[in-house]
């Protein structure tokens, strides 16, 4: 396979560099229409090479902690472009029994349409959807007759057509709209808050089940009503009945409302200490800054959430709660090395953490501090190591447990020149790739890039490694 796939590069090399100038528009448009077909025609070999590496190994084995990360470290794509193109396999790609016996793909017309080149990925989102929507109380024939209309029909049509095909389907099979519909909301319940934009905000979206959706009702029955939860007044009612002038002077839209009275009912949550404690440290809001941000009031600080918030933000905040404030000047503030004489990070020295590494330090990890674990990074402490800041990190839990001795096992260490923790890879996972995680430290990479141009592009220092 891999010799026909080279022949095939080859090939491609040959079309790419053909010329297409002197081509007239309908030899252009067949050109187009065969490009479509390849493309539609790859996944179908992917399907099937990925699901028989699923089947001989465990990504544990191969040195990750998910299918996700194998695809990641060794493609150089992105997590939910991995994320996709697993759950396509599984759905597309053929299958095995227990004992051993071929199965034909979970999606066996939308799979060999594919495979055909009749159909895209668009085609296939459709169906997919469809199916994931379908009541659970549906009985399995009509599931294989649904899915044997869609998959058969998807070619002579865009993906907008089917989409209209599928929502007439959907209606023709649940005429009542309520078929098993609590275990069914309990299947598609999830709230998802998007990344942080470049202006600060976040998209929030997903669904919520009836009971949280009346709850909601009641609550913003009030708190989202004129004049309540106003971030413009100088004291908001949130308890009380709002002055005829602070509803008067509400300008705001429903949709602020809205969203101003559920941030109050967050914040309400917080200030209440009823949530206890979270990795050592009490469910609060963790914010991260300089000095000089601090005096100067500019700038951004930053949480333990992985969010960026602006100084004057940071400053309206901290004036009604009750923070505490600590200079990390010098480690005689708190006590930041504790050498043997204890095997868990101390709080201050989390709070230190969340300052410095600001997430799991792993390349490619996203995860923030309160979503991370302190791991000792230069020598394991039951190896010896010390419970001491420069010798702490830290790492997401599934990240965390892949630092192991073993053939698929992950090695750290701390860099000398400035003590930021490098992740070596297993060998079979190593494409050169870079040691550092600058996710959570993108001003780094803006910083060099103003002083290297060219080293920006590539750190040297932080891919060589031993055997390369």
């Amino acid at each position: 396979m891999l010799e026909m796939l080279d022949d095939v590069l080859t090939a491609w090399d040959k079309v790419a560099a053909a010329p297409a100038a002197d081509m007239p528009a309908p030899e252009l448009l067949s050109v187009l229409e065969h490009v479509e077909r390849l493309r539609r025609m790859l996944p179908a070999v992917e399907h099937t090479v990925l699901t028989q590496l699923q089947s001989q190994t465990t990504p544990i084995t191969m040195g990750a902690k998910s299918w996700r990360a194998v695809l990641t470290n060794r493609l150089a794509i992105s997590g939910v472009d991995a994320t996709r193109r697993i759950s396509d396999a599984a759905e597309l790609g053929p299958r095995h029994s227990l004992t051993g016996q071929a199965l034909p793909p979970t999606l066996p017309t939308t799979a060999a349409a594919q495979s055909r080149g009749e159909i895209g990925a668009d085609h296939v989102a459709v169906i997919r959807s469809f199916m994931d929507h379908l009541p659970a109380s549906v009985d399995v024939a009509t599931r294989e007759h649904a899915e044997a209309q869609l998959g058969g029909l998807a070619g002579g049509l865009t993906p907008e057509g089917l989409r209209k095909l599928a929502h007439q389907l959907m209606a023709m099979i649940n005429q009542d709209g309520d078929l098993d519909a609590e275990r069914d909301q309990a299947r598609k319940r999830g709230l998802t808050v998007g990344p942080q934009q470049v202006d600060g905000m976040s998209r929030l979206s997903g669904w919520v089940d009836p009971e949280l959706r009346a709850a909601l009702d009641a609550t913003f029955a009030k708190l989202a009503g004129p004049g309540y939860c106003n971030p413009d007044d100088e004291t908001p009612c949130v308890d009380g009945t709002p002055s005829e002038s602070q509803i008067t002077n509400d300008i705001r839209t429903t949709g602020q409302r809205t969203h101003d009275a559920l941030k109050t009912v967050c914040m309400a949550m917080l200030s209440s200490g009823k949530l206890g404690q979270h990795n050592g440290l009490p469910v609060t809001i963790v914010v991260t800054t300089t000095l000089d941000q601090l005096t100067s009031a500019a700038g951004l600080a930053h949480t333990g959430g992985g969010t960026y918030l602006p100084m004057p933000t940071v400053i309206r905040m901290a004036a009604r709660a009750h923070p505490y404030l600590t200079v990390f000047e010098s480690p005689k503030e708190i006590k930041l090395y504790h050498g043997r004489s204890r095997r868990s990070a101390s709080p201050g020295q989390r709070l230190v953490l969340f300052a410095l590494d600001k997430g799991c330090t792993k390349p490619g990890c996203t995860a923030p501090p309160y979503q991370s674990q302190v791991h000792h990074a230069a020598r394991d402490f039951a190896r010896g190591g010390n419970t001491d800041i420069n010798e702490l990190t830290l790492a997401c839990g599934c990240d965390n447990r892949m630092v192991n001795d073993g053939p698929a096992g992950w090695k750290t260490r701390k860099r000398r020149r400035d003590n930021k923790t490098e992740w070596i890879p297993p060998p079979h996972l190593d494409r050169g790739q870079t040691r550092v995680n600058y996710y959570h430290h993108p001003e780094e990479l803006l910083c060099r890039e103003a002083r290297h141009p060219v080293d920006s592009l590539i750190d040297g220092a932080d891919r060589v490694h031993s055997g390369r």
